[in-house]
């Protein structure tokens, strides 16, 4: 097993007092912020940006460009942080996240937009990557769920307030301003980290995996293209289209050769060994079946409360708040009890009982209920995930070698990001072939039928129909919405057996950095040693403060390293 060397013996060893991981936290906190809020924030603006720009045809590119980044990006930015650090990494992540948005505020062609948000992917994947990696070198697994849990509320906080704030700056300030939200946060989170990010650079010897890196990049791109074919391509899936077919060919030598690949890497992208750990495997499982489940749910709600409530874009973001406050309350709520407690397999559990029973009671969605209900059905799903997020990958981490924190992470949330885009694929397309055949039903008699009367449907347009057609369409849409919430159900239920088999692992009480033997807890243990946050260099050093004696090799073994067969005490 390869490990990532610690600091040379003249290199100092970090010191991790609590205001240094407090501030760290801080700038963790905004970067985390800012990646996730741009997946979701685009989408209310798209009509809006397609009509000035002119880029009606290309529209699908906007939004998967940046998640293809996004999913490319992560393995790498785990791997060579393990490798050679994250300092450096991160302030990169960050610098190329808020140089892309004022980039693509600027854009006044299609086509530099997307690029744009190409280069905010690859900024947006090592923000995610790196802060839940990092959150996992300065605190231990025992202490880590007070911070995680946060972690986790705030990607939460993200999903719903981006459709929010896309819909108030498109009909408000414009929807340039929901590029240019992001630059005032990104040079404050950078400054933040350039002085409290003092972490250990690495200088590795091992060869880079590029045929690994080539090989995870085109099967990567092949599966969110074909995932997002149908806002891609005109007239949706058809499969005698040679290149449809073609890619998914490609997709799947892809896939083979990247496995072929990391079986002979001296050090590879994604060892494959670590699917020989039962909580590695058992909880990146959980989470794809969690990014399929939730991304689903979640991708046409707000366009069913715009159709049957009349809600503007904004409004019906504001709906949407109930499902934030339950993700919120759980996932802070489930961190801090991890902490007092020691014990998380029980968090997964329920959750995935909650989104199970919350997905069948979105099967009763109806054009005329109540918002209370609909309310109390998004709070229970918001609650139900915030139990499951960010304990799976706090079980991940406790569970490999301090050397590939940052490799394991990466990995449960590649999964989780792929797991997004299939799942959220499918039940698109279930919904629209159901609406289609539903509308017909309704604009069966008016000339031009159903196609033409579904492509001019707009809420405004919903709410002015006359009767009976106003109450046909509501139904239309929820009778389309709600049964295909019965399709996640299964999905959720082998999620679930999956976590009842999760192994119970005792939370290890000793940070990554301080088991790899590059920093100690606070100064008190390190007579003499300068603190981390001090003047101690200029700001470019990656060192931290200074102190003699640190190991040369690979570090000390952790003793309390958690493997699958060492249960709870």
């Amino acid at each position: 097993m390869a490990h990532a060397p610690a600091p040379a013996p003249d290199k100092p060893l970090v010191v991790l007092t609590k205001r240094t991981i407090w501030l760290i936290f801080g700038a963790l906190m905004a970067s985390m912020f800012l990646s996730s809020l741009d997946q979701t924030i685009v989408g209310t603006a798209m009509p809006t940006i397609v009509g000035e720009l002119h880029g009606v045809a290309h529209q699908g590119w906007v939004i998967t460009a940046y998640i293809l980044a996004v999913a490319i990006g992560m393995p790498l930015y785990g791997k060579f942080g393990d490798l050679y650090g994250r300092r450096w990494p991160f302030l990169v992540a960050i610098g190329l996240f808020t140089v892309a948005s004022a980039g693509a505020a600027l854009a006044d062609t299609m086509l530099a937009l997307v690029l744009w948000r190409a280069v905010q992917g690859l900024g947006g994947g090592g923000l995610m990557i790196l802060s839940q990696s990092i959150i996992a070198d300065i605190v231990p697994a025992s202490e880590r769920g007070k911070y995680m849990g946060p972690l986790g509320a705030l990607f939460g906080i993200s999903a719903v307030l981006g459709p929010l704030l896309g819909g108030w700056f498109t009909e408000g300030p414009g929807w340039r301003w929901a590029f240019w939200l992001n630059v005032p946060i990104g040079v404050a989170a950078f400054a933040i980290a350039w002085f409290a990010l003092r972490l250990p650079s690495h200088r590795s010897s091992r060869p880079v995996d590029w045929a690994g890196i080539v090989t995870m990049a085109t099967a990567t791109t092949g599966i969110v293209l074909i995932t997002s074919w149908e806002s891609l391509a005109d007239g949706g899936y058809d499969w005698s289209d040679w290149r449809l077919s073609g890619l998914v060919v490609l997709t799947l030598g892809a896939v083979a050769a990247f496995v072929v690949a990391e079986t002979r890497a001296a050090e590879p992208l994604l060892p494959l060994r670590l699917f020989k750990n039962r909580t590695f495997t058992l909880s990146t499982l959980i989470g794809l079946v969690l990014g399929m489940g939730m991304f689903s749910a979640m991708a046409m709600l707000p366009t069913f409360l715009q159709m049957s409530t009349g809600a503007g874009i904004t409004e019906s973001g504001w709906l949407m708040l109930p499902m934030m406050a339950g993700m919120m309350i759980t996932s802070i709520g489930s961190g801090l009890a991890i902490t007092r407690t020691g014990r998380y397999k029980a968090f997964p559990v329920v959750g995935l009982v909650v989104v199970g029973l919350s997905m069948v009671w979105l099967t009763t969605l109806s054009g005329d209920m109540s918002m209370w209900t609909f309310g109390a059905m998004i709070f229970a799903l918001g609650a139900g995930m915030g139990l499951v997020m960010q304990v799976v990958v706090l079980a991940v981490q406790n569970a490999v070698d301090p050397h590939e924190l940052g490799t394991a992470t990466s990995a449960n949330n590649f999964f989780r990001e792929i797991g997004a885009a299939v799942g959220s694929a499918l039940f698109t397309t279930m919904f629209t072939t159901r609406l289609t055949d539903n509308l017909q039903g309704v604009f069966g008699d008016v000339p031009g039928g159903a196609a033409e009367s579904e492509a001019s449907l707009t809420p405004e347009a919903v709410q002015q129909l006359p009767e009976p057609f106003r109450t046909g369409v509501i139904d239309a849409y929820a009778e389309s919405l709600a049964p295909s919430f019965w399709y996640l159900v299964p999905l959720v239920a082998v999620g679930l057996v999956m976590a009842l088999f999760l192994p119970v692992l005792k939370l290890s009480d000793v940070a990554g950095m301080v088991a790899r033997g590059e920093a100690v807890n606070d100064e008190s243990e390190l007579p003499g040693a300068v603190p981390a946050v001090s003047g101690a260099d200029d700001g470019g050093s990656d060192d931290g403060g200074t102190a003699p004696g640190a190991d040369a090799g690979a570090g000390p073994r952790d003793p309390h390293r958690r493997t699958p067969d060492t249960l709870e005490r």
